[in-house]
């Protein structure tokens, strides 16, 4: 794998599928899934927080979501909790890869807002607070559009600055 190697995305989600990402030091990362974190800092398994869990478990939006995906959701659960089905859709991209191929690595949460009938929210979401600005929603790629993303911010703070 010398460069990104992406599926053909899936119309209607943001989510881009298990791809190859060439890291600068000539590592090769494979991933990720898109499956709900049990924390909003939730790095790993055991990072479970009760109060983030028990709102997302008691949004009504995610349950319309599962109802309305239920092979998307069972695809995205099966890749992140059996290797076997993971190294499968990786072969998807590169035939050669096995399982002894890959060795455990760190993993990101990325934020995705909903609406309550369970709609993915693919576009940015910004909220007003006096003496604040709260960027609610940052779909992919946000940190790719970081800059234009900060210089958004910027006006809207001097906006209420001004007034």
């Amino acid at each position: 794998v010398r460069h990104l190697i992406y599926p053909l995305p899936e119309p209607g989600f943001p989510f881009l599928g298990v791809h190859f990402t060439r890291r600068t030091g000539g590592g090769i990362d494979a991933g990720p899934n898109a499956v709900l974190a049990f924390a909003r800092e939730g790095y790993d398994l055991a990072t479970i927080n009760l109060l983030d869990l028990s709102s997302a478990l008691t949004f009504p939006g995610l349950w319309y979501f599962v109802a309305k995906y239920p092979h998307m959701v069972a695809r995205e659960l099966g890749q992140s909790f059996d290797r076997r089905r993971f190294v499968t859709a990786l072969q998807r991209l590169v035939p050669e890869v096995s399982h002894q191929d890959l060795v455990p690595s760190g993993s990101g949460v990325r934020a995705q807002a909903m609406d309550a009938r369970g709609e993915l929210i693919n576009d940015f979401v910004w909220s007003q607070s006096p003496g604040a600005v709260h960027v609610i929603n940052a779909p992919s790629p946000a940190a790719t559009a970081s800059l234009v993303i900060g210089r958004e911010i910027a006006t809207q703070v001097q906006n209420q600055l001004v007034r």
